[in-house]
């Protein structure tokens, strides 16, 4: 009604201003002025209301749909077993109370209650009875931050609206509330994905998402398994296999509750993409239930999960008395996670002339978000000092005979935890017959002065003298020499690096060399290795070098690497042809802490070759389904013997145990022929290379995949991280291993190496050091796989064990047949 007024206003201060006499217009000038200056502070006065208006009743008084997702705690009602059911009489009877109590309690503020449209009970679980709801509210956007605060304070709601009913039919209290996505508490209405399972005394109960194995989970789906077990009881959950969308944003995903209502501060865990059958993935329960959801976007097609669950008696007790000389103890449950909410104290004591330490073996005590700098949520706690996170090994010392261990884990996100040793020691002589780092550790004598940081502090590497194997740094550090020039500071201060730098106005070549800039990208190879043409530009054709790639046009491209990088560098795209390979299955990396084995999947072109009689004897690379790339030396003559002869040979494929050869995943195949490269000499191994051809093709499978072949073109620069992989010796001269062994190592500088090793490397040959160190890293395996992981995550086959020790002992360099220099004889015998 104000508007239309204000606007005649508006027309009658129009009508009434003398127009017409020009003279009088200006002697009245002043009069003008104050009537138009009237008139524009009306039409902004009228402008300022409607503007308002227009952003209270479509902004500021827009409703906004809030849901809260919680449960609560009915003292006085006891739990009846029908109340899992929930179509059952007796739960829609309880339900119908507790919704008019909750009601009751929202409605006693003016906060919440006129903006309260529904609440809906989802289930019931003991103690008394612990019902679970949510509940949805419009409310006006400029209402929504005191309606959050007034939620979060509903405990006093509670409080004060029990005792205004004399008898209160229900007596409620523990009121859990958070607000979550509308669409996860929208979705519960739709039953078609929701299921509920108890657990059978001793027994396994199996589920899965619906239609695995043999099709994948919808899309676009909210889907609910609501577990429960016996009371007094607690719910062991694992997934046997996994296979979702790989993580990002809005990828589909899994979440495990503490809980039977999805609440974020009762979440275990949150899963997607994909993990290796032995991850750990076994959750508990800190009650007798449990929720696991699964959220799905519009695309993808995956196969989903299957898990096994079942009950273990509530555990009284965590912690207690421990004495003795020494002694392990462990979180609850190890290794599978630890459950929420839960508190142990161990109280230690050593004999009394004797001080305590104690040694964390494995720790994961590790929560989403936490720095670990401030452990506020699960955290150890000794000496007043709290440790969170993921941790190496490491020691705590007491200075007389007693300790105290404190573990504390809230109501969310839980990790494996931790398993520990504690040990007396004598304070003057705290590692008999070893060296003691500045942390307590004790590591081996020889460990000491070697290069490598064994002590985290790196106290094991102080007041040293170097060797003749070593390199001295400008601070003082001994490194092994082979580190020098590798592109890694491994010094700390780039001393081991300075020396190969190039100066200003030079380019450093792949192999060390430097060229000034000038003679980057002018179309002649002046490094000697291509480096300094390989990436003047993505793609561009350039003249044909043997540094250059080659398409099947026979065009030639400037871009380093461009073979199966997922873009189209090839006008006739046959740089991306024939890229099924280097891809596998399982990403996830194992938490196995000092050893260095493999996953099942996580190497699918390592293949064990075997000779009747004598079991695994050399490794080698599935390169296609009928072909595998060895190394010559594996055919040898040996003490009468004719390893050449194709009908010794069985190939073992998808085989990550040596003692689990029959297992379903594992396929044997026979040996067709075996084709040495013609120039390996048996003396010095050059040319250490043979093509294999299996009688029959393989069938690839999640554990079964092919290598990439790099091109002859291929770029591996000196300091890249590699894999190496066998089932070679453990230790020098041992047995070879059973499980699947894997080293990361380092492409060492090759004239740095050929010092070490004396002038015995060839052009066919390359150097390569371990990296992430280790006593007991492995040998490898003659004719096994040196793989590169490229920045697309494919992989590649950059060489092939052949001599040294494999996998390369600390200080020892392995040498390596190279893949790039092999790859057209490899191309002639095989057509790949």
């Amino acid at each position: 009604a104000g508007k239309p007024k204000d606007m005649n206003n508006l027309e009658e201060g129009v009508e009434f201003l003398p127009a017409m006499n020009s003279k009088k217009m200006e002697k009245r000038g002043p009069k003008r002025r104050v009537v138009i200056t009237v008139v524009v502070i009306v039409f902004l006065l009228i402008s300022l209301v409607t503007g308002l208006l227009v952003w209270h009743f479509k902004y500021r008084n827009v409703p906004v749909r809030k849901v809260f997702n919680g449960h609560l705690r009915v003292l006085n009602w006891d739990f009846l077993d029908a109340y899992e059911n929930s179509s059952s009489p007796d739960f829609i009877m309880l339900a119908k109370k507790v919704r008019s109590t909750v009601r009751g309690f929202l409605h006693s503020s003016s906060y919440i209650g006129p903006y309260h449209k529904e609440t809906v009970i989802t289930a019931f679980s003991e103690g008394s009875v612990i019902a679970y709801y949510w509940s949805e509210f419009h409310v006006p956007k400029y209402r929504e931050e005191s309606l959050d605060r007034a939620m979060a304070d509903k405990q006093s709601l509670v409080q004060r609206w029990n005792p205004r009913l004399r008898n209160p039919m229900l007596k409620v209290e523990s009121v859990v509330a958070f607000p979550v996505d509308p669409s996860i508490a929208y979705s519960a209405r739709d039953k078609s994905c929701v299921f509920a399972l108890h657990a059978k005394e001793g027994e396994i109960t199996t589920f899965t998402t619906p239609g695995f194995p043999n099709s994948p989970y919808p899309n676009n789906a909210l889907c609910y398994w609501a577990l429960r077990a016996d009371a007094n009881s607690i719910i062991s959950l694992t997934f046997k296999t996994l296979e979702l969308e790989q993580c990002t944003d809005d990828s589909d995903y899994i979440k495990v509750y503490n809980s039977l209502s999805p609440v974020e501060p009762h979440a275990l865990v949150r899963l997607c993409g994909n993990y290796a059958p032995s991850y750990n993935l076994t959750f508990l329960s800190s009650q007798n239930v449990m929720l696991v959801t699964l959220v799905t976007n519009k695309e993808g097609r995956f196969p989903g999960f299957k898990a096994e669950f079942f009950q273990l008696p509530k555990m009284k007790v965590c912690g207690g008395t421990l004495k003795g000389e020494s002694g392990t103890f462990t979180t609850p449950y190890y290794p599978a996670h630890y459950p929420p909410a839960t508190d142990c104290v161990w109280n230690i004591e050593v004999p009394s002339k004797k001080n305590v330490k104690v040694r964390f073996n494995m720790f994961f005590v590790l929560e989403p978000g936490i720095p670990v700098s401030s452990c506020t949520k699960d955290y150890v706690q000794i000496n007043s000092t709290k440790y969170c996170g993921e941790r190496p090994q490491f020691v705590v010392a007491s200075t007389n005979n007693k300790i105290e261990v404190r573990f504390h884990s809230d109501q969310s996100y839980t990790d494996t935890g931790f398993s520990a040793e504690y040990l007396s020691y004598d304070s003057s002589d705290p590692c008999p017959g070893k060296f003691t780092c500045n942390t307590g550790r004790c590591i081996d004598r020889s460990m000491r002065c070697d290069g490598w940081l064994d002590c985290v502090d790196g106290s094991d590497e102080r007041s040293c003298t170097c060797t003749d194997q070593q390199f001295r740094c400008q601070n003082g550090w001994c490194k092994p020499k082979f580190w020098v020039c590798d592109n890694v500071n491994d010094c700390g201060d780039n001393s081991d690096e300075l020396q190969c730098s190039c100066a200003a106005d030079s380019f450093k070549c792949n192999n060390g060399k430097c060229i000034p800039d000038t003679r980057k990208c002018d179309g002649k190879d002046d490094c000697g290795d291509g480096s300094d043409e390989g990436s003047c530009s993505n793609g561009e054709a350039v003249p044909c070098k043997e540094y250059t790639y080659k398409c099947r046009s026979g065009r030639c491209i400037s871009k380093q690497n461009p073979e199966c990088d997922g873009e189209r560098d090839c006008e006739d795209n046959s740089d991306e042809e024939n890229c099924n390979c280097g891809i596998r299955s399982y990403v996830r990396k194992s938490r196995i802490v000092g050893g260095q084995n493999s996953d099942v999947g996580e190497w699918p072109w390592q293949v064990s070759l075997h000779v009747k009689g004598q079991g695994h004897i050399c490794g080698a690379s599935l390169v296609s389904e009928t072909w595998l790339v060895s190394a010559a030396h594996c055919f040898l003559q040996l003490q009468g013997i004719r390893y050449s002869d194709p009908s010794l040979w069985t190939a073992y494929l998808g085989l990550t145990n040596q003692g689990n050869r029959n297992g379903a995943n594992v396929q044997t195949r026979k040996i067709k022929r075996i084709i040495s490269h013609p120039f390996f000499n048996d003396y010095t191994y050059d040319y250490d290379i043979a093509v294999v051809e299996l009688q029959s093709p393989v069938t690839f499978s999640s554990v079964v995949q092919p290598i990439c072949l790099p091109d002859a073109t291929h770029s591996f620069p000196v300091g890249k991280d590699l894999w190496v992989t066998g089932w070679g010796a453990t230790v020098e001269g041992g047995s070879g291993a059973s499980i699947l062994q894997k080293a990361e190592i380092r492409l060492i500088n090759q004239s740095v190496c050929n010092e070490l090793l004396t002038d015995q490397l060839t052009p066919r040959m390359m150097c390569v050091g371990i990296l992430t160190g280790g006593v007991d890293a492995c040998q490898g395996d003659s004719g096994g796989p040196l793989v590169s992981v490229e920045p697309s995550n494919r992989m590649f086959l950059a060489g092939v064990v052949s001599w040294g020790d494999g996998c390369a002992q600390r200080n020892k360099p392995g040498v390596y047949s190279r893949l790039t220099s092999l790859r057209d004889w490899i191309k002639e015998q095989t057509g790949l």
